[in-house]
């Protein structure tokens, strides 16, 4: 069995909608995957109306929440959410809202900066939600950065001269909220924040935090050890998958491409109190 425990749909910033990215895991021969979208779950119903079409496949039911640090950013996945819970969306329509004012608020730094791109044109590459890589998208059509990377590392990275901030969660609020729908709440690409991990993790595992993303694009060698290593110490769930977002194939890994251990899926599903398919 193969499984993918992160990628993203055009209901956030992907660049496959719902039901392409399920045919894609389908020919990757993935029996277990989580679609988690950015501060939405709207693409879930058309995803699983599609997985009718795959037996094999077995969809559990994500997000990503974008969560708030001093001088950074923490996201924090969810596993087995409750979709239906009607204050839960209510807290992502908000959120969603902010994305949009954001958006057009980073188009409009970057083109005082010179970099004139169209917020029509960002709306049209988002197809709905619009976030960061849509505006990166832009840029790079438009000639004025070489990647997507190059993006966030000049101008709409955290600190760059475009970036705008919007509405966010504390990473504990974050996971208080993930387990209030009956979830079970992991951080996502620890790397960006490793500087900071203890005190992050001390903060979110008293709030319940179950697990760590460990197998990851780019995590190999020391870093990979050194992540298991925490997880072991601090009774987490070594978790990962792709991130796979289907917009830049040389700042991501493909669909599936992140080898992760069927244990993963077993201890999940356990903590959740759910049985495994």
């Amino acid at each position: 069995m193969h499984l993918d425990l992160h990628m993203h749909t055009t209901a956030s910033d992907g660049r496959l909608s719902p039901s392409q990215l399920i045919d894609l895991a389908a020919t990757r021969d993935l029996n277990i995957i989580a679609v988690t979208d950015h501060d939405t779950t709207e693409g879930l119903a058309e995803a699983y109306q599609r997985k009718e079409r795959y037996p094999q496949l077995t969809i559990i039911p994500g997000i990503e929440l974008s969560t708030d640090i001093p001088g950074s950013e923490v996201h924090v996945l969810g596993y087995f959410i409750d979709c239906a819970n009607a204050e839960f969306q209510e807290l992502l329509t908000e959120f969603r809202a902010t994305r949009v004012d954001r958006g057009l608020m980073m188009v409009q730094k970057l083109r005082e900066l010179g970099v004139m791109i169209e917020w029509e044109r960002v709306q049209e590459l988002a197809q709905g939600a619009v976030g960061r890589p849509h505006v990166a998208q832009a840029m790079l059509e438009g000639g004025y950065i070489g990647t997507i990377n190059e993006a966030f590392d000049r101008y709409i990275g955290r600190n760059g001269p475009a970036y705008a901030e919007r509405a966010k969660l504390t990473p504990a609020e974050a996971v208080t909220t993930i387990r209030r729908v009956g979830g079970v709440a992991v951080l996502a690409h620890p790397r960006d924040v490793l500087a900071n991990l203890d005190p992050i993790l001390d903060e979110m595992c008293a709030a319940g935090l179950t697990g760590m993303e460990v197998y990851y694009n780019g995590y190999a060698g020391d870093l990979a050890g050194y992540l298991s290593t925490v997880c072991r110490d601090r009774s987490l769930i070594p978790c990962g998958g792709s991130d796979f977002h289907g917009i830049d194939g040389k700042s991501e890994a493909g669909l599936g491409r992140v080898d992760v251990p069927m244990t993963t899926a077993e201890r999940l599903y356990a903590a959740a109190g759910r049985e495994m398919p």
